[in-house]
């Protein structure tokens, strides 16, 4: 049985056949691109699992490729993991908020890459049949595991893969305080090196799209956030 298909858009070839190589060998069916805009052109004709996505890049960036993917509603289930050489706090916070799911810094292990991108697929593949789990009724706020779906007021609203997550790890322990260490280890895995900026993003993003019911979601201040029981 084939393993996912993954693309990798990067323009220094050498990394690109790097990546390429390492991925192979793991199994992967792996494409690649070296331009924002053959990746994007790519991934609109061709069925991918994730994206390998450097976030600089000649003519359209990085960034501008994520937010193209996230607006497509044909694309944006595609999980994304950022690759950067700046390391530059605003441009992590900036993909993170736009739908990423993950990032490595240059110079990077394969092997960092690898188990990033193991990680990824397994969280999605463990995030889609959950149909077991409670559905989570909190007034006017019902969250679905299974489906991935969020309702207020019965009508839906779009969240990142991401919000999600921590919307459902918040919501499912009402009244708890949680670091923003613990909800990052808790929604991506203790492997997984973000700042305390990268958190407050999503916390922003979910408050500002569950409308009045983002209120429930309270900063206890010099400790972190909890969902109001």
């Amino acid at each position: 049985m084939s393993k996912e298909r993954i693309l990798v858009i990067e323009d220094e070839e050498d990394i690109l056949a790097l990546i390429h190589y390492n991925l192979a060998k793991e199994g992967y069916q792996v494409a690649g691109a070296i331009s924002g805009e053959e990746g994007l052109q790519r991934a609109r004709q061709e069925p991918f699992d994730l994206v390998v996505l450097d976030l600089m890049l000649p003519g359209l960036d990085g960034l501008e490729v994520c937010r193209a993917l996230k607006n497509d509603p044909a694309l944006a289930p595609i999980p994304i993991i950022m690759t950067t050489a700046k390391g530059e706090e605003s441009d992590v916070v900036l993909g993170l908020e736009m739908g990423a799911d993950d990032y490595v810094t240059k110079p990077f292990s394969p092997k960092i890459l690898l188990a990033r991108i193991k990680a990824v697929l397994r969280r999605r593949s463990e995030g889609e049949p959950a149909a077991a789990e409670e559905v989570l009724r909190l007034g006017e706020l019902v969250i679905h595991p299974g489906r991935n779906e969020v309702l207020v007021g019965g009508e839906p609203v779009e969240l990142t893969f991401t919000e999600f997550r921590v919307l459902h790890f918040l919501a499912s322990r009402p009244g708890w305080v949680f670091t923003r260490y613990q909800i990052v280890n808790a929604v991506r895995g203790d492997d997984y090196s973000v700042t305390d900026r990268a958190v407050d993003v999503q916390i922003v993003g979910l408050r500002k799209k569950l409308g009045p019911c983002g209120k429930s979601i309270e900063t206890v201040r010099g400790v972190g956030y909890r969902f109001k029981a």
